[in-house]
């Protein structure tokens, strides 16, 4: 037997999706995760995964793993020390940046601008200089450039060099030859150049990234071989390890150590592929993800079965040009405090979280402070009374005295203030959702809103009375959904290059003949990690706006069709995205900044498994009577197993359907069906 792990490690739970290929039979492990080394939870995840299934760890021959290391390091400021090579006379580029403080017009006052991640006194210029025509103005002064390596060398501070030349996007030989000199001097650390992790125009956008990838590289790559490393101990040598990028690929364990800026958002990206592969199954291609997760909740927009990319991403206040699903994250979750500021006595929840330690009141690991988790345990939507099928027991009294804190401080009731905690929070939810729809040009009414995460089915009928979407669907195993999308997702890469060229001028076969140069290269990175040209998928991207405008939009397309369209496919697509933002488009003046071609592997998807039990009634489903409280009043519910649900069946609100990973509530007025693909759809019962 074959079977694949996805393995996606959150600020509270580590989820782990363990699924035979042949026969789509799944199981499923939840574990705290472990901040001080996330590699500690992975572990014992797989352990756990493969102990409750009888699955033989050496039977799994591929492990797709989505992780949060580079993140913290940039959020901590525990990366790397990075020396910075740059063009004599572009020593301050990154302290320069775009001149711009963040805030009001007053924004500067309070304005505290955080330690760059390569110091000036780690920065040295090279004498050589590139036109902006690639044309070779200044060759490289060798050996005064060897003599400033090894002062830089003497600090003994280095710990990863970035090497960042003025127009080396156009010509990189000065890049290439500055590399060979200081891998010489530099024999023991990594050494990073623009031309490769971002060749595009843009000085201080090219140079702050490759800057990033420096400084979370020597972090990256020890966690990637060294978790490389223990699957090989623990399943056997040749177990193929895949980090989730940014973007919503696969990148090697090769690719992930040399270009870890491309995994800065790699944890949320795995929710978006789950969403797309069980919403693409059951027919539905316009949705609003929904991932709530114990320390925050992530949501994007995927319209035609595909998520919105944007070419960059913002991580804290650092913002890199690397290609990233567009997710917007806010700081709600099962896990955030609420708490009421004693200057406004105004009840405000998260952003700070419990987290993993101590966790929520009810979980009875030292937390006392009020969350979201103990609101709903309050409220009846965690049942305390029933195992759902989780391992971990809540504590209502635990619960009851922390929300009190709440009650008391506002002068209320109890109930009063533990609704008033999830009505806060699924506002804040809310305009997250705002900002992936309303604010990108998009109705919320048009999609469909997808509950997962281990908190996102409790609140998902809630949320969609708010924005209008519906149905809410909630896919099997929610809690677990972002290893769902690691584990279905498959490796990828990409190669661009700047193009300058208005489209008016731009013949087809120019294009064409661009292009399929990027695709040879694209190809010939996947061939490094074995995967073969027959067992490859080549598409197409380029970056377009109207003549002076100071940003793009990027337009994807296949080769057969640009092969039918031409270049009319790229203007006419660019056309109707930017009416879609901002409600009008130009007739001419259209220009390619930038053109990109990426290669996909293509595998075999898990074979589909049969969903529910097809024999059981709806009373076969039922685990017992309960009740919880919503809208100022207490409503008598029925708890159901999910495990034992199947299509054809109807479950009426209000109701509770329980499962491992997660909780659904399904709210008075409301009624949920189950669809051939094991979805749960929530709508109006009128």
């Amino acid at each position: 037997m074959a079977y694949r792990l996805g393995v996606d490690v959150g600020g509270t739970f580590t989820d782990l999706l363990l699924i035979n290929e042949e026969s789509g039979a799944t199981f499923t492990a939840k574990v705290l995760s472990t901040p001080e080394d996330s590699s500690i939870g992975v572990l014992n995840g797989i352990a756990r995964i493969c102990d409750e299934s009888g699955v033989n760890p050496r039977d799994v021959n591929r492990v797709m793993h989505g992780t949060t290391v580079a993140t913290n390091a940039v959020l901590t400021g525990k990366g790397a020390r990075v020396g910075l090579v740059t063009t004599a006379g572009y020593e301050s580029t990154l302290q320069v940046a775009r001149s711009f403080c963040p805030g009001g017009l007053g924004g500067w006052v309070s304005f505290v601008k955080k330690p760059l991640l390569a110091s000036l006194e780690l920065t040295i210029g090279a004498s050589e200089r590139m036109g902006a025509n690639g044309e070779v103005v200044r060759e490289l002064d060798e050996a005064r450039f060897r003599e400033d390596l090894i002062a830089l060398k003497s600090k003994d501070e280095v710990e990863a060099l970035t090497i960042c030349f003025i127009n080396a996007y156009i010509n990189n030989a000065h890049e290439r030859r500055a590399q060979e000199i200081a891998a010489e001097i530099f024999a023991d650390i990594p050494i990073s150049i623009s031309s490769d992790v971002v060749p595009e125009m843009q000085e201080y956008e090219r140079t702050e990234t490759t800057v990033v990838n420096s400084y979370v590289r020597p972090q990256v790559s020890k966690y990637v071989s060294n978790m490389q490393a223990a699957l090989d101990d623990k399943m056997g040598e040749g177990t193929q390890l895949s980090i989730l990028r940014s973007d919503g690929g696969l990148a090697s364990a090769r690719a992930a150590g040399e270009s870890p800026v491309n995994l800065l958002m790699s944890g949320p990206a795995g929710g978006v592929s789950g969403a797309a592969y069980f919403c693409g199954r059951a027919g539905f291609q316009n949705i609003l993800t929904f991932d709530m997760g114990g320390t925050s909740t992530d949501v994007a927009l995927i319209q035609n079965s595909i998520a919105r990319v944007r070419r960059e991403t913002i991580v804290g206040d650092v913002r890199v040009r690397a290609p990233s699903v567009d997710v917007r994250t806010v700081g709600a979750g099962g896990g955030s405090i609420a708490f009421v500021p004693e200057l406004t006595k105004a009840l405000r929840v998260g952003p700070e979280s419990a987290g993993a330690v101590p966790g929520p009141a009810c979980y009875m690991k030292g937390g006392e402070l009020p969350t979201v988790c103990d609101a709903n345990v309050v409220l009846g939507y965690l049942p305390s009374d029933v195992q759902l099928g989780g391992s971990m027991e809540i504590n209502r009294e635990a619960s009851v005295a922390a929300v009190q804190q709440i009650a008391d401080a506002c002068g209320i009731e109890l109930m009063e203030a533990a609704e008033g905690i999830i009505k806060i929070v699924n506002e804040s939810m809310f305009g997250a959702l705002r900002l992936v729809s309303v604010e990108q040009g998009y109705d919320p009414r048009d999609f469909a809103l997808v509950g997962f995460g281990g908190a996102g089915p409790l609140h998902a009928n809630a949320l969609a009375i708010l924005s209008d979407s519906w149905p809410v669907i909630v896919p099997p195993g929610p809690g677990v959904l972002c290893a769902y999308g690691d584990a279905t997702t498959q490796v990828q890469d990409e190669t661009a290059r700047t193009y300058l060229t208005m489209t008016a001028g731009l013949s087809d076969e120019t294009l064409s003949a661009d292009l399929e140069e990027l695709a040879s290269k694209a190809a010939d990175s996947l061939l490094a990690d074995g995967i073969k040209t027959a067992d490859q998928r080549i598409s197409y991207q380029a970056d377009l706006r109207y003549a002076g405008q100071a940003f793009q939009i990027t337009v994807d397309f296949t080769p057969e069709e640009l092969a039918a369209r031409g270049v009319a496919l790229l203007t006419e697509t660019f056309d109707a995205e930017h009416e879609q933002l901002f409600t009008f488009k130009l007739d001419d003046g259209h220009e390619i900044l930038m053109i990109r071609a990426v290669a996909r592997a293509t595998a075999k998807a898990p074979a589909e498994q049969t969903v529910g039990d097809a024999s059981a009634s709806l009373e076969g489903c039922v685990v017992q009577d309960t009740e919880f409280y919503y809208d100022g009043s207490w409503h008598k519910a029925t708890i159901y197993d999910r495990s034992k649900l199947h299509a054809g069946l109807v479950v009426p609100g209000p109701a509770i359907v329980g499962e491992m990973d997660s909780t659904t509530v399904i709210l008075p007025g409301f009624v949920a069906t189950i669809d051939e693909v094991g979805n749960l759809l929530i709508n109006s019962a009128r």
